[in-house]
């Protein structure tokens, strides 16, 4: 790529212009044909206009046609090639940390023993973790008995906001707390950034969880660098567990479920992890804790001398102009066809 300086970002666009010389060809012998045609034998060439419908163009006319088409064609296919003189430089910044939030939306998530719901104060700590949140990269999974990504690692929070209001147990249909499978997930985003950052995870969930080999999945990926907290949502008098149809749940002896926080599990998980166990409440402590302990070895920088050239497509310079020179042909086309539908 040339430093500087008028270029084409895509040239090999450009070989699409030797088409116009096997069509000006093909006009040209055509043109020669047409004057011998058999139709020619059957009826003299003033008259063939009525008879066919449609006349001959003279030999001007369609060069004239012809001209406009290359015209078209050359323009958009210099287009194609995206033609470009100037630049952007962006600064790099080397790698910083990384904050993935797994949140349990399984179905006893909506137990009203924290109001309104251990689910939505869940979304509203992931809200205002955002809303402190100034050097952190974050992403979001939701899982229950499948984990789904909601948002991939971004520095854009507005957009991990925008998702949450859309987040709810309804969108499983199999329940239970399946962790295992949302920890694979996040280890998968984690290695689409640089390997240098700092990776944390941030679990906010009501515990209970039906994994059998968590314990050892939790140590490998503390032992891979990536720490492991978690933010408890519940009492642990718990609540009962609402149901689809505005009844609690039972189970197979017809008694309501009762959920309850799982504390000490929770506890357990975040100490393998090398994390910290926090409870969720209103004030700010929580989040402002997970901000610090995710950001305490964040190297995050402006590299000096690691810059990127963003060059400036100007390909719509040549796109414009060609699309005014075809709205006459639409509006001969209308024309025609309505003075037809007159006829």
């Amino acid at each position: 790529m040339p430093d500087a300086g008028f270029h084409f970002g895509s040239p090999w666009w450009l070989l699409i212009l030797l088409l116009a010389f096997p069509v000006g060809a093909w006009l040209r012998r055509s043109t020669i044909s047409g004057k011998i045609a058999r139709i020619n034998r059957y009826a003299d060439h003033h008259l063939l206009p009525h008879l066919t419908g449609s006349r001959e163009l003279r030999a001007r006319e369609r060069w004239r046609r012809f001209s406009r088409w290359a015209l078209l064609w050359s323009a958009l296919a210099v287009a194609m090639a995206a033609p470009r003189w100037d630049y952007t430089e962006v600064q790099l910044f080397r790698p910083g940390a990384d904050l993935v939030i797994l949140l349990d939306i399984s179905r006893s998530m909506e137990v009203t023993d924290v109001q309104p719901s251990r689910l939505s104060r869940a979304r509203q700590e992931i809200e205002d973790l955002i809303n402190r949140n100034r050097e952190v990269r974050i992403g979001l999974i939701a899982f229950a008995s499948v984990a789904h990504v909601v948002a991939p690692i971004t520095e854009d929070g507005q957009t991990v906001r925008s998702l949450l209001p859309s987040i709810s147990s309804d969108l499983v249909r199999l329940q239970g707390s399946r962790l295992g499978q949302a920890l694979e997930r996040a280890r998968v985003l984690f290695a689409g950034q640089p390997k240098k950052s700092q990776h944390s995870i941030l679990l906010i969930s009501d515990g209970d969880f039906a994994d059998r080999d968590l314990e050892r999945q939790v140590k490998s990926m503390a032992a891979d660098g990536v720490r492991l907290h978690v933010l408890g949502v519940g009492t642990t008098e718990g609540g009962p567990v609402p149901g689809h149809n505005t009844q609690f749940l039972k189970d197979s002896r017809r008694r309501t479920i009762v959920s309850r926080l799982d504390e000490d599990g929770l506890k357990q998980i975040a100490e393998l992890g090398g994390g910290v166990y926090l409870n969720a409440d209103y004030r700010d402590d929580d989040t402002t804790t997970i901000l610090e302990l995710a950001a305490s070895r964040n190297t995050a920088q402006a590299a000096e001398d690691e810059q990127v050239r963003v060059w400036n497509e100007r390909f719509y310079w040549l796109v414009i102009p060609v699309l005014l020179l075809l709205l006459p042909m639409f509006r001969q086309h209308l024309h025609m066809q309505t003075r037809g539908q007159e006829e």
